[in-house]
C-alpha cells in the first residue's frame, strides 16, 4: 500500500468527523506530508484542544465502518454549484481556478470533497492513525488571506510503526534545540527587544560554534580554499547584475542612505565575484576556491520562524570555486568528499541527496543547464551517493545537489549543497586567460557543506540530545572541589587542563558534593573531576564521566590520556 494515498485518504476521514463536530466549518486542502498529513479549516471559534480525541473518535467509527472511497468525475458547473450550495467558498475558488471542464471528486459515507486522489479501496483500510496537533495556517499561505485552523495527524501501515513514530515523537520534545538551548545556556531570541529570528548564542553556544568555525577554517584550509570576508551591505546595483533582486526581493532588507541604495546582503556571491574580477586571472591560478563563514541576512515571515532552524540572520560556510569547464568533475567529487568527511567527523553515518533541477523562471540557456544536470547526475552516482530527482527546484541560475542528513531520531535534515553555475558568470563575464593566449568564461561552483551554522547546530543539539562529544563539548571537564578547603587545588587543576588546551571550569560553590554533580549532569558536562582532601594529599582526581559513571581515583597523566582518547573518538549513536 502506498504511504502517501493513505495518509491522504486520512485527511478525508479526518474532514469528515471534523464537519460533524463543527458543521460550519469551511474545507481547505488536506495533503499528504512528511510523516503524515494535515487539512485546513476555516472554524471562526477554533478548535478546542478536547475535541481533537472525539475527532479521532469519530475516525475511528468510520474506520470501523469500512466506507468505500468512491471517485466521481463532475462536470465543472455541477461541482460549482454543489460546492456554493454548501457554502464552501475555498473548494469554489480552488475548482474556478481548473483548467479542465471535469472535476474529480471523492465521496465516502455522504462527505464530499473535491479531490484528485488518489485514495485507498475503503475506510477500512486506514487503521493506524493518531491526530497530533493543531496550528494556524493562511489560506493558500498569504498572510493578507484568511486566518484557518490547521489540524496535522499521521497513519502508518502497522502499529508497530506508528508506535514507534509516537515514541520518537516524544523522545523528539525532550530533545527540542529550542528547549534544551535555554536550559543549557547555549542561545536565546530577544524577539521583543532586538526582533524575531535573530539568535544571540550565550558564551557556551557562542563556544561551541567557535569550535565548529575553527574545524572548518582548518579543513577548508588543508583543501586549498582560500579564505576570504566580505562586507555585509552592497550596492543594490550589484544584486540587479547578478540576478539576485529580481528573484529574491521578497527576502532582502534593503538600506537607503545619501540617495545610495544599498542591500543587507542576504548571500555571499557578489561579493566572491568581485574578488575574482579584483585582477586578471590565467589558467593557472584556477581552479580558486574562495571561502567564507559569512553572516547573511533574509526576511522570513513570521509564521516560519522557528528556533535556530529558521532565523533571520545566520552564517553560511559559503564557498565558490571558479574553475575551468574540464575541472568540473573533479571539484564536485572533492565537494562530496568534503560532506562525506564532515559528517563522519559531527557524527552522522546516514545521509542522501537530491538533484534539483531548472526551474520554471531561471537564467541562462536550456543547453547549459542540461550539461549542469548531467554533470552533477553523473558525479554522484560515480561517488555512489543514494540520491532522487527533485524537479523543478534549482536555484534560478543553476541545478543542485542538496544533502540531507539522517540523525538519531531518523528525521532527515538539510545541510550541504553544490551548485552548478554558468550564468552568472556570463552576466559579470568574468573570464581567465587560457594558455593559447586566448580568453574563456569561468564556470562556478556555489556550495556549503554544513550549510547555515544556526540550522546545523540546532541539528546536532538534537541529534546529540545536548549531550555533545568531547571535542565538541562547550565545557569539557568541571572541576569540583568537595569543600573550600580544596579551592586552591581545584583551580590548580583547571589550570593544568587549560594548559593541555582543554576547556575547563572550576565549581568552587559553597553547596553540596551531590548538588554540584546534579547541576553538572543536568548541565552535561562529559567530565566531572571531584576533588577532596584525599585527593588533594595524594596529588590526584576522582573522575566521574556524564552519565553517572565514577571512574575512581587516578593521577593527571592518566586523565589526560583519557582526554586524548575520547577527543579521538569516532562518535557513534
Amino acid at each position: 500500500m502506498d504511504l502517501e494515498t493513505l495518509r491522504h485518504s486520512c485527511s478525508h476521514i479526518m474532514a469528515s468527523a471534523v464537519k460533524k463536530i463543527y458543521p460550519e466549518a469551511k474545507l481547505g486542502i488536506g495533503p499528504s506530508i512528511e510523516n503524515g498529513f494535515y487539512y485546513d479549516f476555516y472554524i471562526p471559534q477554533g478548535v478546542k484542544e478536547e475535541d481533537l480525541s472525539r475527532i479521532e473518535e469519530l475516525m475511528r467509527e468510520e474506520v470501523s465502518a469500512d466506507y468505500p472511497f468512491v471517485h466521481e468525475e463532475w462536470p465543472k458547473d455541477k461541482a460549482l454549484d454543489f460546492f456554493k450550495s454548501h457554502g464552501e467558498a475555498y473548494k469554489v475558488e480552488l475548482i474556478k481556478e481548473l483548467a479542465q471542464e471535469k472535476v474529480s471528486i471523492y465521496k465516502h459515507a455522504g462527505y464530499v470533497d473535491l479531490c484528485r486522489g488518489p485514495h485507498v479501496g475503503s475506510t477500512g483500510k486506514v487503521k493506524h492513525f493518531k491526530i497530533l496537533s493543531t496550528s494556524g495556517a493562511y489560506w493558500r499561505g498569504m498572510e493578507s488571506n484568511a486566518q484557518l485552523v490547521r489540524i496535522y495527524g499521521t497513519a502508518f501501515e502497522t502499529a508497530k510503526e506508528l508506535r514507534i513514530y509516537l515514541d520518537n515523537l516524544q523522545e523528539a520534545k525532550k530533545r527540542d534545540h529550542r528547549k534544551l538551548g535555554k536550559e543549557l545556556g547555549l542561545f536565546d531570541i530577544y524577539h521583543n527587544q532586538a526582533g524575531a529570528g535573530l539568535a544571540f548564542y550565550l558564551h557556551k553556544g557562542a563556544v561551541l560554534k567557535r569550535i565548529i568555525e575553527d574545524w572548518e577554517i582548518k579543513e577548508h584550509l588543508k583543501r586549498g580554499y582560500q579564505l576570504v570576508s566580505t562586507p555585509h551591505i552592497m550596492d543594490k546595483k550589484l544584486w540587479v547584475k547578478s540576478g539576485h533582486l529580481e528573484y529574491y526581493e521578497d527576502y532582502m532588507y534593503p538600506i537607503k542612505k545619501d540617495n545610495q541604495e544599498f542591500i543587507l546582503k542576504p548571500m555571499n556571491c557578489p561579493g566572491h565575484i568581485l574578488i575574482y574580477k579584483s585582477q586578471l586571472r590565467s589558467w593557472r591560478d584556477l581552479p580558486l576556491r574562495l571561502f567564507e563563514l559569512g553572516t547573511v541576512y533574509r526576511y522570513e515571515k513570521s509564521g516560519v520562524l522557528h528556533g535556530l532552524l529558521r532565523v533571520r540572520g545566520f552564517t553560511q560556510d559559503d564557498a565558490h570555486i571558479f574553475c575551468r569547464k574540464d575541472d568540473l568533475y573533479s571539484e564536485i567529487e572533492g565537494v562530496l568528499d568534503f560532506v562525506k568527511t564532515a559528517m563522519e567527523k559531527f557524527g552522522f553515518s546516514e545521509f542522501v541527496a537530491e538533484l534539483s533541477t531548472r526551474p520554471d523562471k531561471f537564467i541562462g540557456d536550456e543547453e547549459d543547464w542540461k550539461m549542469s544536470e548531467s554533470i552533477l547526475e553523473d558525479v554522484l552516482k560515480k561517488k555512489n551517493f543514494s540520491y532522487k530527482i527533485n524537479k523543478g527546484d534549482g536555484a534560478f541560475y543553476g541545478p543542485k545537489i542538496d544533502i540531507k542528513l539522517t540523525d538519531a531520531l531518523n528525521r532527515q535534515w538539510q545541510c550541504a549543497t553544490v551548485q552548478l553555475d554558468y550564468s552568472i558568470p556570463k552576466r559579470f563575464n568574468l573570464t581567465y586567460r587560457s594558455p593559447d593566449g586566448g580568453q574563456e568564461r569561468v564556470v562556478m561552483i556555489h556550495r556549503v557543506i554544513l550549510g547555515s551554522l544556526e540550522r546545523f547546530i540546532a541539528t546536532i543539539i538534537e541529534h546529540y540530545a545536548g549531550k555533545f562529544p568531547l571535542w565538541l563539548a562547550p565545557v569539557q571537564v568541571s572541576v569540583l572541589s568537595v569543600t573550600q578547603d580544596q579551592k586552591e587545588y581545584a583551580l590548580k587543576i583547571k589550570q593544568s587542563l587549560e594548559d593541555k588546551g582543554y576547556r575547563a571550569e572550576a565549581d568552587l560553590r559553597d553547596e553540596t558534593l551531590q548538588k554540584k554533580i546534579r547541576d553538572k549532569e543536568l548541565s552535561k558536562i562529559p567530565y566531572m573531576v571531584i576533588v577532596g582532601k584525599k585527593e588533594q594529599a595524594e596529588g590526584k582526581v576522582s573522575l566521574r564521566a556524564q552519565g553517572m559513571k565514577n571512574m575512581g581515583a587516578m593521577g593527571l597523566a592518566d586523565f589526560f590520556h583519557i582526554l586524548k582518547e575520547g577527543c579521538n573518538k569516532k562518535e557513534s549513536l
